[in-house]
């Protein structure tokens, strides 16, 4: 007959869940031991370094996006190599902190964290089939919203829903340009602009894609490379240009949103799909009073509290269906599968989110 085991009462039960709960020491992770062209990605082991604030994660999806090509060429700088990519996944939890501080922390114990929860995560490396986060990173998925979707939601989600309320507030009435709008960024920005009560015009590639972002938003689509995008908005606004621009291309299109831009209008450089915007004198800003800015959302979504209150409400619209997310394509967790997602997410070809499947 088994012995029953009598557990110490002076624990906290999510510190006796996490000290039962082992994990590896080491983690199989998509990254590079040097910067450059796609050749450069591999399928690496690293340590699993466990701090006793950390969650660790057993992943099941890895989410995709551009900033992995700004690190994986070195536009964005690394600290050391060799370096897991990603900043995005979803999963399992199978280990909580161990510090009684963050146990205690009325912050951490608002979330619900347990052994065996959903959650998606956002942090640097977390390409990896294990990954240890600090707990702040980690959001709970509400039961009707997997973790695929968890994956696909996370990243470009909260910079689109951080984005229409702190970079610039889209407000009813308005009229906002969305570079390119059939991506998986473009598509979030475009449902939460509308859901806003504002007119949005987007710019795409092809028929197909301008038909899936008017199904998602978009009142105009501009084919960019049969039309004058800066003619087609001024013609839309009657010569007046547009209160916003959210330019996820870069180099490409960003001289051009000077002379679409209405008077006081706001830039905000979201990204660099077409490589950096190189630099330029301020005074351009002077011809019509411009605001310019180019965020981030780490710095959005900072403090456990903006963290939380972004995710909440991300996932709330997620989980209600008021935003919707559309996966591309799955890939397989492999060198070759993280060369082809990335090839495929620079070269235009997909539309929605890109996703690793963690066998």
């Amino acid at each position: 007959m088994a012995r029953a085991v009598e557990l110490p009462r002076d624990l906290p039960l999510n510190s006796i869940c996490s000290e039962m709960t082992s994990v590896p020491t080491e983690r199989q992770a998509i990254g590079i031991n040097k910067t450059g062209d796609f050749d450069v990605l591999e399928k690496i082991t690293l340590p699993l370094t466990v701090n006793a604030g950390d969650i660790v994660v057993k992943t099941e999806y890895l989410g995709i996006n551009f900033i992995d090509t700004y690190y994986r060429k070195g536009l964005y700088p690394l600290k050391e190599f060799p370096a897991a990519l990603g900043t995005e996944a979803s999963g399992t939890i199978v280990k909580l902190p161990t510090d009684p501080a963050v146990l205690e922390d009325p912050q951490y114990k608002k979330r619900g964290y347990t052994v065996g929860g959903k959650v998606a995560l956002g942090s640097l490396g977390s390409h990896s089939n294990y990954v240890s986060v600090p707990w702040k990173s980690v959001h709970v998925l509400p039961e009707n919203v997997s973790t695929q979707i968890g994956a696909a939601a996370l990243t470009q989600g909260l910079t689109a829903l951080t984005f229409v309320e702190e970079a610039h507030k889209v407000q009813k009435g308005e009229t906002v340009l969305v570079h390119t709008v059939a991506g998986g960024l473009g598509l979030l920005f475009s449902q939460l602009i509308k859901a806003r009560g504002a007119t949005v015009i987007g710019t795409t590639s092809t028929k197909e894609k301008a038909e899936l972002a008017k199904a998602n938003g978009a009142d105009h689509v501009i084919l960019y490379k049969e039309e004058d995008t800066v003619q087609r908005v001024l013609e839309l606004t009657n010569g007046e240009g547009v209160d916003a621009v959210f330019d996820g291309v870069g180099k490409d299109t960003f001289d051009n949103n000077f002379k679409l831009l209405k008077r006081k209008g706001t830039l905000v450089s979201v990204g660099n799909a077409s490589g950096a915007v190189p630099p330029f004198a301020p005074i351009r800003l002077v011809e019509k009073n411009l605001k310019l800015l180019r965020p981030t959302v780490g710095n959005y979504a900072t403090t456990p509290e903006e963290i939380y209150h972004y995710g909440t409400a991300l996932f709330a619209l997620v989980a209600d269906g008021s935003l919707k997310i559309k996966v591309h394509k799955e890939y397989p967790f492999t060198r070759e599968g993280a060369i082809e997602a990335q090839q495929d997410l620079t070269s235009g070809k997909s539309t929605g989110k890109l996703l690793i499947k963690v066998e």
